[in-house]
């Protein structure tokens, strides 16, 4: 059975490396945008230069709802809790823009206290505090602090795992079920929780009826397929539309990573490194990380992996891994370990992170494709 901690969750190392990193990245890139756009931003932009792509359409989502007609039919695609709690958060901020900031605040709070407490039951202290850097400075670490999904799916994902490690399974399902509510990569925890049950009943070899409550996950998803009948008369009416309106469908991982790798050979650079040779790098890292760390992984973690790895490339194109890579929390436990035994590699992570960080959250606020 897991290790349980009898300390509080009150972290100030953890707070004071999730706040940090958050105060730097909407400093840096509210400075960025003025110093290379050549133009003066007031104080009420600082946010509204992050309201680009999904973030828009969460917004859209939690002020006006999901609908069967006109554009608004499309956004069916976008799962409901994170706009819905916008919306209850707006009560309090009066503005639709900062209360998704709010949301996003405390989840990343929520996800960098919980992760840490996830690493710890298996790793030592200073690992676990390496594994939460290592996060909140990864390359697209800017989607855990602005409107979108990540921190909030993260927070309920990590927290998830942590409760079934402490055979917690009620909190367990209910969190699972919130994150199919948050993102449709929340069903890979039925497989993932199904690991830790056959773990403990390896330990105790004894049948726990608790292990029922994991069902819950499958009645988060159930839910999300209910509000699409509930809006179209068709409980898969999302497919359609990613289909129909995006052109993005299942099919096998080699189609999307050979598209991508044309656009990487493409001449003109922006599309040819953004959408190709990064998408590969970062589908790449995945991979290299589910195999190489395969021997260090619970099995829980492993399915994790491969199961969102296989959601990113088995569509008709691949868009976003960098991004989505964010969501395969197990690889920042492996960067810790290796980093807290080899400095060079503590180096190159924080280098290679700072850099790319940097890059891709200039790049995002100023309206350019940044996953």
């Amino acid at each position: 059975m897991a290790k349980i901690e009898r300390s509080g969750w009150f972290d100030r190392n953890v707070i004071a490396t999730v706040l940090l990193t958050k105060l730097l990245i909407l400093v840096f890139a509210y400075q960025a945008f003025q110093i290379i756009n050549n133009n003066q931003l007031g104080a009420g932009r600082f946010f509204e230069i992050w309201k680009r792509w999904d973030a828009e359409n969460y917004l859209k989502l939690a002020e006006f709802g999901y609908s069967a007609v006109g554009d608004q039919r499309f956004l069916i695609v976008y799962f409901p809790l994170y706009p819905a709690l916008t919306a209850i958060f707006k009560v309090v901020t009066g503005d639709y823009l900062i209360a998704a900031f709010a949301v996003s605040l405390l989840a990343s709070v929520a996800l960098g206290l919980a992760f840490k407490r996830l690493v710890r039951l298996d790793h030592s202290e200073r690992a676990a505090q390496h594994a939460v850097l290592f996060l909140f400075i990864f390359p697209t670490s800017y989607f855990l602090h602005i409107p979108y999904t990540e921190s909030l799916f993260l927070a309920l994902v990590v927290s998830c795992f942590y409760a079934a490690r402490n055979r917690s399974w009620i909190v367990a399902g209910c969190l699972g079920g919130l994150a199919c509510l948050t993102r449709i990569n929340g069903v890979v925890l039925l497989p993932a929780l199904a690991f830790e049950v056959l773990s403990e009943y390896r330990e105790t070899r004894k049948f726990n009826p608790n292990w029922l409550w994991i069902g819950l996950v499958a009645a988060g998803f159930v839910a999300y397929l209910g509000l699409n009948y509930f809006v179209a008369d068709n409980p898969f009416i999302f497919m359609v539309y990613q289909r129909e309106h995006w052109h993005k469908y299942l099919q096998m991982p080699h189609r999307g990573l050979w598209d991508a790798y044309l656009t990487w050979m493409a001449d003109q650079p922006e599309p040819s490194l953004t959408r190709g040779f990064q998408e590969l790098l970062f589908a790449a890292i995945g991979l290299f990380a589910t195999i190489v760390g395969w021997r260090k992984l619970r099995n829980s973690y492993r399915v994790w992996m491969v199961g969102n790895w296989l959601m990113f490339v088995s569509v008709s194109f691949v868009l976003s891994v960098p991004r989505y890579t964010l969501i395969l929390f197990p690889i920042f436990i492996l960067m810790a370990q290796s980093a807290v035994r080899h400095w060079p590699l503590k180096v190159l992570y924080t280098t290679w992170s700072g850099l790319f960080l940097a890059l891709f959250a200039t790049q995002f606020v100023r309206g350019w494709w940044a996953f």
